[in-house]
């Protein structure tokens, strides 16, 4: 890509600032709401090249926002770290796979991938309710308490082997399309294992830093990543700002707002990708 010109570094960075604020606020790395814009802004450019420039954006908004929420310590780093190790395998190999991919049949599988997560959310409208109930686990559980900064106390029980697997479903999918995997795990924590919303928000993120990485490691081997560097560093300058407003909005949205939020941004997004795939057929 060419140097880019002062007012584009600005927009970028515009750009940048909003899709950290907002993936950080509801804990799916911005990479849903980037890659989107990727896509329509440069529809001549490979999905790899897309994906690896979305994927480190998301490392570095992941990475700011997680410091942010560590402050509040909002984290729940034993489960994330699991979590984490668990999307590596699953991330190395979804950064491989986007190389041989299409880009038209790349687009369609994006769509179709927001529109089933926005429906799945709308179907659940009390997911976020999950947050309050209290839990009786059993033997084959992992018990976890909480503190946030502010005394909010959190207990909460999951199966970790559910957990696992799920990391590596998000870890594959997540890299492949250069999303983060925040938009798939963030409903899983808390509708699958229990995690009340703000700590699965906090918890996706810190999860985002260690997968988001493993695939730009991935498009920097394979020497990807060099090609996006000038969008990527106006990019990164907007987003690790962002996120740092992100999380602190966060303290004052219920977490059934974050789920419809959530929700109807990913239906938008999928909606608005099918008709340019659709209208490219024509």
């Amino acid at each position: 890509m060419t140097h880019l010109a002062a007012e584009t570094y600005l927009a970028f960075i515009a750009l940048g600032f909003g899709v950290g604020a907002y993936g950080t606020l509801i804990g799916a790395g911005g990479g849903f709401v980037l890659m989107p814009i990727l896509l329509l802004l440069f529809p001549e450019k490979s999905p790899e090249l897309l994906t690896s420039i979305s994927l480190a954006i998301v490392f570095l908004n992941a990475l700011s926002g997680s410091g942010a929420y560590a402050f509040m310590r909002r984290i729940d780093y034993k489960s994330g770290l699991l979590f984490a190790v668990a999307t590596i395998p699953g991330a190395i190999l979804g950064a491989l796979n986007t190389g041989g991919v299409p880009r038209r049949l790349f687009d369609a599988i994006f769509g179709v991938m927001l529109l089933i997560a926005s429906v799945f959310l709308n179907l659940r409208p009390n997911l976020a309710e999950n947050s309050r109930h209290v839990y009786h686990p059993d033997k084959h559980q992992m018990i976890r308490h909480l503190v946030e900064a502010d005394g909010v106390q959190f207990d909460y029980a999951f199966n970790p082997w559910v957990g696992i697997l799920l990391s590596l479903f998000v870890g594959y999918v997540s890299s492949f399309l250069g999303i983060g995997g925040g938009i798939i795990h963030v409903p899983a924590l808390v509708y699958f294992l229990n995690f009340p919303i703000h700590v699965a928000t906090a918890t996706s993120h810190f999860i985002l830093v260690i997968m988001a990485l493993t695939g730009t490691i991935v498009h920097i081997v394979n020497g990807t990543f060099g090609q996006g560097v000038h969008h990527m560093i106006s990019l990164a300058i907007g987003v690790v700002l962002g996120a740092q407003v992100g999380a602190r909005l966060s303290q004052f949205l219920k977490g059934t707002w974050i789920i419809r939020s959530l929700a109807v941004a990913l239906g938008l997004v999928g909606l608005r990708i099918l008709v340019l795939v659709i209208e490219a057929k024509v």
